[in-house]
């Protein structure tokens, strides 16, 4: 080897383990083949062996010194396409293999494919060309390019898994499946010692929702090779789509008493039990699970959820503090401790565990608001006041937000006085907030101030005039409570604008559409608003419509199906009252 070339070499040796060290290269290949493999290993750089570069000529040598250059000095990307171009213009072996490793690194999917189809020209017997051009139209969705490809790779010899086409093709539409499905069965028929091709084939047919085929290639698959943990999945979740939920619960049990270190295999078991309501068998998979792991903390926390579920509330505690312990799972057990004290009625135990749920994670405002109900509820209101407080200090929104939990809970459990101090004083430092506003009249709201309400809605509406749950509310309360139908009517259209199907504007409107004496219009806004949302109040509202409308059985059979929901409804039971309806 000459000098120049020695040194090109070199570079490329020092230079490829700079990239792996700064950079995670895209996987160039998954799966096998059973030719020697020259692509390079996910985040790691192969060791390339000295090797006598083809005929270049002096500015193409210059170009590879310049790109080992780059590469060394962190510009991957740069050095990628000149190692691509290099790649096209020589057709050089070692170097369309190094232009890969590059395009690998950068992954640069229009790069590979280009090198991948030179390499496979060059070397039309070698399977890794057709791997790599398989893995790469998978990855960018072209299936059938991908199919074509992996087919070549067997014909020359190589293996594939080909598992890697099922997890990518849950999107497609049920035609394009149906065209991967019968390439599948024919290459099934051709490589039927390729037990993946079937696996696979069972996998796709159940995307599809043919399950009962899917159950038959199982069978078959069962007869070709030795039964697996994976297939054992397989076959119990097609059972299941197919409501065989009992066949597929014994599938799992006769599975995992084989297979019985298989973690996957005995997770979902658990799962399907727990599916089925049946905790106690699921606990007991969950046990062997942790005893297999005593550190598989996800485990051992399924196992606290289940033992809350069944009231086996010592049993939970200890979990959960073990886990807190351990910082695992630490906020939703800290939360789920809370919510067990509550139901023994440890008040004061549950607060402090509420508490503890740290902000940031999924159950902080839960948790605080949980922490504070149960403060009021104690008389505690000061204490309750500044915990949140402390909490929301130096952050104006969380204080904003707290200032709307706190004003609710107090209105809820009958303080009305101390939610309208809060908001004053709230408002006197946020005087613009709207979202303080409507919590002051939903406090207004609780003491029938419809003045009050309407003053503060108004002013939400002046500077917000797209606000649809400003002007919702203000349409419905002039609906409802005044005879101020027009301008009540005129509001909700607004509302209904902006938000065409929010099922409680929808309500309203049709409850002013009735008050204006358009009553099929009324109707047809009633029938959508329940459809969405049957609570007792839309119901109450569309019997009333039905009735109007001399309609009175179909309205008695609205009012009675919401009964048997509520049978303590004050809204239906007032209707009925109002309209003088026997029962």
């Amino acid at each position: 080897m000459n000098q120049i070339k020695s040194f090109v070499f070199a570079l490329a040796c020092t230079s490829l383990a700079g990239c792996a060290a700064s950079t995670t290269p895209a996987d160039v290949a998954e799966g096998t083949a059973s030719a020697d493999s020259t692509l390079p290993a996910a985040g790691s750089a192969p060791a390339i062996a000295e090797i006598e570069y083809g005929n270049f000529t002096e500015d193409q040598l210059y170009e590879a010194i310049i790109s080992e250059l780059s590469a060394q000095r962190g510009r991957v990307s740069e050095a990628g396409e000149s190692y691509f171009d290099l790649a096209m213009s020589t057709r050089d072996l070692t170097v369309i293999q190094r232009a890969i490793q590059f395009a690998s690194v950068n992954r640069d999917t229009n790069a590979l494919l280009q090198l991948g189809m030179l390499w496979a020209e060059i070397e039309p017997e070698n399977p890794q060309p057709q791997l790599l051009l398989s893995i790469q139209f998978l990855e960018s969705g072209a299936f059938a390019q991908a199919m074509s490809h992996m087919a070549r790779v067997l014909e020359l010899g190589g293996s594939i898994d080909f598992a890697a086409l099922a997890a990518r093709t849950g999107e497609l539409n049920p035609q394009d499946r149906a065209v991967l499905i019968e390439n599948l069965r024919q290459l099934r028929n051709e490589y039927s010692e390729q037990i993946t091709i079937q696996a696979t084939l069972v996998q796709l047919l159940a995307q599809n929702g043919d399950f009962e085929e899917a159950l038959e290639e199982i069978e078959l698959l069962k007869d070709a090779t030795a039964l697996t943990a994976n297939i054992v999945v397989i076959e119990a979740q097609i059972l299941q789509n197919l409501d065989q939920t009992t066949r597929a619960l014994r599938v799992m049990r006769n599975g995992v008493a084989r297979f019985d270190s298989n973690k996957n295999l005995r997770l979902t078991y658990a799962r399907l039990l727990i599916g089925n309501e049946d905790f106690e068998l699921a606990q007991q998979q969950f046990q062997i699970l942790v005893e297999q792991d005593p550190q598989d903390w996800e485990t051992l926390y399924s196992i606290a959820l289940i033992d809350t579920q069944l009231e086996n509330f010592d049993r939970a505690i200890a979990a959960y503090t073990k886990l807190i312990g351990v910082d695992q799972r630490a906020d939703e057990s800290q939360y789920n401790l809370g919510v067990i004290y509550q139901e023994r009625g440890e008040l004061e135990k549950s607060i402090e565990h509420f508490r503890q749920v740290r902000i940031g994670t999924n159950n902080f405002l839960a948790a605080q608001q949980q922490a504070t109900r149960l403060s009021i509820q104690l008389g505690r209101l000061d204490e309750a006041h500044t915990w949140l407080s402390r909490l929301s200090r130096g952050q104006p929104r969380l204080d904003v937000l707290f200032t709307t939990i706190e004003s609710g809970l107090l209105i809820q459990e009958g303080h009305p006085d101390a939610a309208e101090q809060l908001l004053n004083t709230a408002l006197n430092k946020y005087p613009n907030e709207t979202d303080l506003l409507f919590s002051r009249v939903i406090y207004y709201d609780s003491i029938s101030d419809r003045e009050g309400s309407e003053r503060d809605l108004q002013q939400i509406i002046s500077m917000l005039p797209e606000d649809s749950r400003a002007l919702n509310h203000l349409g419905y309360m002039l609906a409802d409570q005044t005879t101020r139908y027009d301008e009540a009517l005129e509001l909700i259209e607004r509302a209904i604008a902006i938000s065409p199907d929010d099922p409680a504007i929808i309500d309203s409107l049709g409850w002013a559409l009735y008050k204006v004496g358009r009553f099929e219009g009324a109707l047809v806004q009633m029938r959508r608003a329940f459809a969405a949302f049957p609570d007792d109040e839309v119901a109450s509202h569309l019997g009333e419509v039905l009735w109007a409308l001399e309609r009175f059985d179909e309205a008695m059979r609205v009012w009675q199906d919401a009964l048997e929901t509520d049978p303590e409804s004050p809204l239906i039971l007032e209707a009925m009252e109002r309209l003088q309806v026997a029962e």
